[in-house]
């Protein structure tokens, strides 16, 4: 499996489905499967969103996962099985391109500053490093369409590769 990790707003969804169209893959959007599945365990009120029940996401995709050929895409990852993926993506994009992307979503205030401080502290490229073997965590940049086709050509480079390696 391919996981695509970053903060919200970093181009994660736009790079995954592009990805699987290229490649047949499975591309899965954890929070959209986790709204349509109800997989919550309850309401973040300083947040304003609910809280993800991992354990019924993490059984929600197993057998996905055990059958291979998914790319994930979440912001969050220390919860995932660390045999589920071959390749881990951190998209990293610089605050002020974020800022607008953010604000252009409707996320204000500590929501918002929160996620341009977790990008800003590297969380989750460091939750991924300390998640997953370090050789397999890759931090591409994500600020623009040009970005976007160079991040898209590497990956498809790694994927060409791995099969050649794996089969």
């Amino acid at each position: 499996g391919v996981f695509s990790l970053g903060t919200p707003g970093v181009g994660k969804t736009t790079l995954g489905k592009e990805l699987a169209s290229r490649t047949g893959m499975t591309y899965i959007n954890v929070g959209d499967m986790a709204k349509e599945g109800e997989l919550y365990e309850g309401f973040d009120e300083e947040y304003d969103c609910p809280i993800l029940d991992e354990d019924r996401v993490v059984d929600e995709l197993e057998d996905k996962m055990s059958e291979g050929g998914v790319i994930i895409d979440y912001h969050g990852c220390d919860f995932f099985p660390e045999r589920w993926f071959d390749i881990v993506f951190v998209l990293r994009t610089e605050n002020s391109f974020l800022y607008d992307r953010l604000e252009s979503r409707g996320y204000k205030g500590k929501k918002l500053q929160d996620n341009i401080q977790c990008e800003i502290f590297q969380t989750l490229y460091e939750e991924a490093m300390s998640s997953y073997r370090e050789e397999i965590v890759h931090q591409l940049p994500s600020n623009t369409p040009e970005d976007l086709e160079r991040n898209l050509d590497q990956i498809m480079q790694w994927i060409e590769q791995w099969m050649k390696d794996n089969n």
